[in-house]
């Protein structure tokens, strides 16, 4: 039955057909009939005047014909009840007079017409009328059928509208649909009106999947999404566009503060939350502006998600309006994109060393290598810009390795110094990272005991257990390993007992409050002392003045690095500031490229 429902077009038009077919079948038939008898009838008045002229000339009058003669007319012309009468009857018989041999009426012949066809179909009619209306109320269920099928059918249809253009958790409209609406809120803003996108994207909801499973962060996401429909304004549409990113799109006028809209939906996600325990979640938000920012949905999209980076970048409950500096950071990310991989395999990147100062004697005692990159068209383009793009395009692991090999060839023409190296998040985390540095040692045929090779604070936190064995691993080789920019970021003393590190680089954030804060110089001797106490010996980065120095010095620090001494320098300038310092001179800071900061 529901097979024969769910085809209900197919059975109306069979329905309909077969009763057009009964209907037109019908009435060719009963045309045919009506035909067919009337040829019988002009066949039997022929046969019937022929008969009269042949009693004209057989019976002299009418009362002398015999009525044999009469049964053999009526055989022969088919004439049912033929009678010879002298005077018809009225009783709807049809009649023929008979004139006699004197030209008088003789008398008449009366018969009972019949449609002998026609009756037949008469006689079927009935049936036909009963099939009819059985057609005839099949049409009409399946009729009803179709239209119950076709509201069905419309139903599933919207309910398959609102499914592809809602999001299925929170019931917001999704990315598509957002996008939909974008385009008619521009195709329809009128002269004095502004219309703005916005983004908003959670932070922290990796903490709130591992602490609560995927269920508890869908759990909080409506939570959100209900938040921001609280918050926005009445005119808002706000929507999901990403597993943890909302959108808000509304049109004002010109004079309304956009900003203070946004900062009140940030503020209202920011509020606790309750998952079995009371939990917070904060966001950051970006937007951008037609027609202020751009006229154009992909343009108005693009710039609202570069003032989501932005704001990401300044950190949780941040809100940023699009300005076109953040375009030109796009434009220079794209340009980067572009041509680093080029400069990779060019090997148009280079290092420069700085070197590193014994707090005791202001000797040379290493150098570190800082990565370089001088674009033919661009110039110098800083580390801070192009490694983190390199990193996102997965080349890190090229780079990295030719930092390590190059560093230690060029290592080869100092060989009373040893020569730092800054290994990146994602080498350390990689577990190549030892076969590497015993490769590029192998290679370069420099004592490991001479290479220092730095991590981040950040990736021992990561995954500690791996990150010991790791750390265990490389001093293996031989090599040793040093904490990097110590203080900037998770600061927690514990694990400098669990790692088994060799040398702590105090951040330069400390040295710069040497000489703004009373308490700069406490927390640099604590560093040190807690140093001393590990057996670690402490590196000091960012000396920039002779003050700085002094109190470092007096803090117990063992090296210092900075522009004090000197900056970042090709090869060639370390060979000569070596050869200075043999010569018992002073050392003097490079000029040109060498100065880029570290």
């Amino acid at each position: 039955m529901r097979r024969w429902l769910s085809a209900p077009r197919g059975v109306v038009l069979l329905a309909l057909l077969t009763l057009g077919v009964a209907l037109v079948s019908t009435a060719v038939g009963y045309e045919i009939a009506r035909h067919s008898d009337e040829n019988l009838w002009a066949e039997q008045r022929t046969a019937l005047r022929n008969a009269t002229s042949e009693i004209r000339t057989m019976f002299a009058h009418g009362r002398d014909i015999d009525q044999r003669f009469v049964r053999m007319i009526e055989n022969s012309a088919r004439l049912p009840d033929l009678k010879f009468e002298l005077a018809p009857s009225d009783d709807g018989r049809e009649v023929q007079p008979v004139i006699d041999g004197d030209g008088r009426i003789a008398g008449f012949f009366t018969w009972q017409r019949t449609a002998p066809t026609t009756a037949a179909m008469g006689a079927l009619m009935p049936y036909i009328a009963a099939l009819m209306i059985v057609l005839i109320a099949f049409a009409i269920y399946s009729l009803w059928h179709l239209g119950l099928a076709a509201r069905d059918l419309s139903e599933t249809e919207a309910l398959a509208q609102r499914a592809a253009d809602q999001d299925k958790l929170t019931g917001m409209p999704n990315h598509a649909k957002m996008v939909e609406l974008l385009d008619l809120a521009l195709a329809e803003r009128e002269p004095g009106e502004t219309t703005s996108f916005v983004v908003f994207e959670l932070d922290g909801m990796a903490d709130v999947t591992a602490n609560f499973g995927v269920l508890g962060s869908d759990e909080l996401i409506i939570a959100v999404a209900d938040r921001i429909r609280e918050a926005a304004p009445p005119e808002a549409i706000c929507g999901r566009i990403g597993s943890d990113e909302f959108a808000m799109l509304m049109t004002t006028a010109d004079n309304v503060d956009v900003d203070a809209m946004v900062a009140a939906v940030l503020e209202s996600i920011a509020r606790p939350h309750w998952l079995e325990t009371v939990v917070r979640v904060s966001a950051h938000a970006g937007f951008a502006q037609a027609p202020h920012h751009a006229a154009t949905r992909g343009e108005l999209t693009r710039r609202a998600e570069l003032a989501l980076r932005a704001a990401a970048g300044k950190g949780p409950g941040s809100r940023v309006a699009f300005d076109a500096p953040l375009d030109k950071v796009s434009t220079d990310q794209k340009f980067i994109q572009r041509e680093l991989p080029r400069a990779v395999s060019a090997n148009e990147l280079e290092l420069h060393y700085q070197p590193i100062i014994s707090a005791h004697g202001g000797r040379i005692v290493g150098v570190e290598a800082l990565l370089r990159w001088t674009h033919a068209t661009r110039g110098p383009i800083g580390p801070a810009i192009f490694i983190p793009i390199a990193e996102q395009m997965g080349l890190m692991d090229t780079i990295g390795a030719f930092v390590l090999r190059r560093a230690l060839q060029e290592a080869k023409r100092w060989p009373d110094l040893y020569i730092a190296v800054n290994l990146s998040p994602l080498q350390v985390r990689d577990g190549s990272i030892v076969e590497v540095v015993r490769s590029a040692l192998e290679d370069s045929g420099v004592p490991p005991s001479r290479l220092m090779l730095e991590i981040t604070e950040g990736v021992l936190v990561d995954n500690p257990d791996e990150m010991v064995r790791r750390i265990e691993d490389l001093h293996g080789l031989g090599v040793r390993v040093a904490l990097d920019d110590f203080g900037s970021g998770y600061s927690n003393l514990g694990y400098l007992q669990r790692f088994p590190l060799d040398k702590l680089k105090i951040d330069r954030s400390f040295v710069t409050a040497l000489g703004a804060s009373a308490n700069g110089g406490v927390i640099i001797q604590a560093i040190v002392a807690l140093g001393r106490a590990l057996g670690l010996s402490i590196l000091v980065e960012g000396v920039e003045t002779e003050q700085q120095r002094v109190l470092l010095r007096l803090a117990g620090c063992d090296e210092m690095q900075g522009f004090l001494f000197a900056k970042p320098a090709p090869a060639a300038a370390i060979d000569r500031l070596l050869a200075q310092q043999k010569r018992g001179g002073g050392m003097t800071v490079p000029e040109g490229p060498a100065a880029q900061s570290a």
